[in-house]
C-alpha cells in the first residue's frame, strides 16, 4: 500500500474545563493527505483551529486525538526537517540579513565551513531579492524585506515540509504581492512540499495546488479539499483572466460567508468532500465520502 508524504489522521484538540465545567473541543476528526512537493492552502474563519494544526505539525503543540505521519514517522517535537514561517519574522535583531539565514544553514549542515555556509545563504538572499541588503540588520529593512529574510531562512535549511503561518498578513497589498511573486519562484525552484494558513482568497489560489476549507468552531472540522485547476506558472497579472478563476473564487468566498457556518459543529464522522472546478462546463464535479482524506486521492 502506498502512502502519502505526510499524512494527518484524526486530529483534535481540545481544552478541559475549569472545575470540571465544560471544556473546548476546538476541531476534530481532521484527515488529510499532502503529497511531496505539494502546496496546500488551509482557509477558515478565525477560531477553528489552522494554526493549532500548523503548530501540532511543526512539533510546536501536541493533539488531544490523531496522528501526523511523515515519510513513514510519526511527527513528535520540532525538526529541523520541518521549517516554519510566521506573520512576525522571528529575525534575531542583531545580525545581519545574511547571518539570519546562516544561522539556520549552520544548524542544518554543522560539518559545513564558513565558506559554505555563507554561499548558500546567499544564494537564496539573492532568490528572493535582498543580495545587495545582506549586511543589514533587521532594524534597517522594512517589514516586506525582514519576511523575505525569513523565507530565505527557511528554504535555505531545506526542510522536508516548509510551514507557513499567515506570512504575508501584516504587510500592505503592494509589498504582499510582490513577495508572493517572490514565493513563487523560490518554491517553483526548490519544489518543497508547503502547508500555508491564509486568510487571503485570492493568495489561496495564486499559490496552492488546492486549498482546505475549515469549518467553523467550535468542533471545527476540514470540509471541502479544493482542487486548483490553473495552469502553472501563475501571476497575479494574468491568473485573473483565467477561465476558472472567478468560479474557484466564488466557490470558496461562499464557504467562508455561508457554508462554513451551515456545516458547523460536532460530527459523527469526517466527511470531507473534494471538489474539481470544471470551467469548461460550468459545473462543478464532486466526491464525497464517509472516510477521512486521508483514505481517498489528492
Amino acid at each position: 500500500m502506498s502512502h502519502s508524504f505526510l499524512e494527518i489522521e484524526g486530529l483534535a484538540k481540545r481544552y478541559p474545563g475549569a472545575n470540571d465545567g465544560e471544556g473546548l473541543t476546538v476541531f476534530e476528526n481532521a484527515s488529510f493527505k499532502i503529497e511531496k512537493g505539494e502546496f496546500v492552502c488551509v482557509i477558515g474563519h478565525s477560531g477553528c483551529g489552522k494554526s493549532t494544526i500548523l503548530n501540532v505539525l511543526a512539533g510546536l503543540d501536541e493533539a488531544s486525538d490523531g496522528l501526523v505521519i511523515m515519510n513513514g514517522k510519526e511527527v513528535a517535537g520540532p525538526s529541523l526537517d520541518r521549517g516554519v514561517i510566521f506573520q512576525n519574522y522571528s529575525l534575531l535583531p542583531w545580525l545581519s540579513a545574511v547571518k539570519n539565514v546562516a544561522f539556520g544553514v549552520k544548524a542544518r549542515w554543522p560539518e559545513w565551513n564558513k565558506d559554505q555556509v555563507h554561499e548558500h545563504s546567499m544564494k537564496y538572499l539573492e532568490l528572493v531579492g535582498l543580495k545587495d541588503t545582506a549586511q543589514r540588520k533587521p532594524s534597517e529593512l522594512s517589514g516586506g524585506m525582514r519576511q523575505r529574510v525569513s523565507i530565505a531562512r527557511a528554504f535555505a535549511t531545506q526542510p522536508q515540509l516548509l510551514l507557513m503561518d499567515e506570512p504575508f498578513g501584516a504587510l500592505d497589498a503592494l509589498t504582499r504581492g510582490v513577495i508572493q511573486e517572490e514565493l513563487i519562484k523560490i518554491w517553483s525552484e526548490s519544489k518543497q512540499t508547503v502547508f500555508m494558513i491564509t486568510h487571503d482568497v485570492d493568495e489561496a489560489i495564486l499559490l496552492s495546488d488546492r486549498v482546505l476549507l475549515m469549518t467553523n468552531g467550535p468542533y471545527a472540522r476540514i470540509a471541502e479539499s479544493v482542487k486548483i485547476s490553473i495552469d502553472r506558472p501563475r501571476n497575479r497579472n494574468s491568473i485573473i483572466h483565467d477561465p476558472g478563476y472567478y468560479k474557484i473564487r466564488n466557490h470558496l468566498v461562499d464557504f467562508l460567508v455561508s457554508r462554513s457556518k451551515e456545516l458547523a459543529g460536532s460530527a459523527d464522522e469526517a466527511i470531507i468532500e473534494t471538489i474539481s472546478v470544471d470551467p469548461a462546463n460550468e459545473s462543478e464535479k464532486s466526491s464525497q465520502t464517509d472516510e477521512p482524506l486521508a483514505q481517498t486521492g489528492s
